[in-house]
């Protein structure tokens, strides 16, 4: 021991921190690469199986999702599902002109007015939880857009979602 300041000697003016720091910084450096890469692995969903394109799906299990039925009088088109954070289904009929807004009225008894006009094409109808879609359905949101194809027939676009 040093006599002026009750220290003592180390040797080579060495403290200990020399050797107990690098031992120290190990264990901080490798915690903080698995949090950095447990935040980077959760916000991806490369991994996800249900994440990505849409696939193809009956017709039937879109409408459904909706709450809705296929009308005995349409012909089915492309039907999807996309799956990822929200669910989203989607469905393309076809179907006679004055049989829409009867099927619409039938589906979704309590739901606000078919609104016409732009943007909406010849009709379209937005409907949720909130203000009358059925309880049946698992989508919180359906959306249906109407165009005229010709004088018979309307091309019906039907779009159920989760949010």
């Amino acid at each position: 021991m040093a006599a002026a300041d009750n220290q003592p000697e180390t040797g080579s003016g060495h403290t200990r921190w020399g050797v107990v720091l690098p031992i120290l910084a190990l264990p901080v450096l490798v915690l903080g690469f698995l949090i950095i890469g447990l935040f980077a692995w959760a916000l991806s969903d490369e991994d996800d199986p249900r994440a990505g394109d849409p696939s193809k799906v009956p017709c039937a299990e879109a409408l459904a999702f909706g709450g809705a039925e296929r009308p005995a009088n349409a012909r089915p088109g492309r039907c999807t599902v996309q799956h990822g954070i929200d669910t989203a289904y989607t469905a393309v009929l076809r179907m006679p002109r004055e049989d829409v807004r009867a099927w619409l009225r039938e589906t979704y008894p309590n739901a606000p007015g078919i609104r016409t006009g732009d943007p909406c094409g010849a009709l379209c109808l937005e409907v949720s939880h909130e203000d009358g879609l059925p309880a049946s359905a698992e989508a919180h949101v359906v959306q249906v857009r109407v165009d005229h194809e010709n004088a018979e027939t309307a091309l019906v676009r039907f779009s159920a979602f989760t949010m």
